[in-house]
């Protein structure tokens, strides 16, 4: 169920844009006075809407300008393989999306890396870690649109849509 009005979604919108705002600059955002702001955020902080603030690093600039969307088939659909290989890909620091999928794939991790030697270890410690009927890859040649902003407007009680 969900409890938010547009002052919760316009503090969410705001810090989606910028993490460090602080009290202040937030609550004159968002058109509130500081303390019933610090309130609403801490509330969603407490019940768990906003998970994390973090830093946005240049993938590029830090030197993985790859990233490959590789598609996992299996014959193996049973709990303890799945918690098994959900650790294993876990634990690859390269991987940073791993998704159940519904239709001809069963798995689909997004993966950054450094070049096609550095894929082609990735993929070598991938295929050790789980047994594994197929694995794709899709080498990304451009990207045309990044966010990490949810579009909150489509489910914003009391803001335009």
């Amino acid at each position: 169920m969900n409890t938010l009005d547009h002052y919760d979604y316009a503090i969410l919108g705001a810090l989606q844009v910028d993490g460090t705002l602080s009290v202040a600059e937030l609550s004159q955002k968002v058109g509130l006075s500081s303390t019933p702001c610090w309130k609403r955020l801490k509330r969603l902080e407490d019940d768990g809407y906003l998970e994390r603030r973090v830093a946005i690093v240049n993938r590029r600039k830090a030197g993985l300008p790859v990233t490959v969307f590789v598609s996992v088939r299996t014959s193996q659909h049973d709990d303890k393989w799945l918690e098994r290989f959900a650790q294993a890909v876990e634990s690859l620091p390269e991987v940073q999306e791993f998704h159940r999928m519904s239709g001809d794939i069963d798995y689909l991790l997004k993966v950054v890396t450094t070049d096609i030697e550095g894929y082609d270890r990735f993929y070598k410690k991938l295929i050790k870690v789980a047994q594994l009927s197929g694995v794709s890859s899709a080498f990304s040649m451009e990207q045309i649109k990044y966010t990490t902003a949810l579009p909150l407007h489509l489910v914003a009680h009391g803001t335009p849509k």
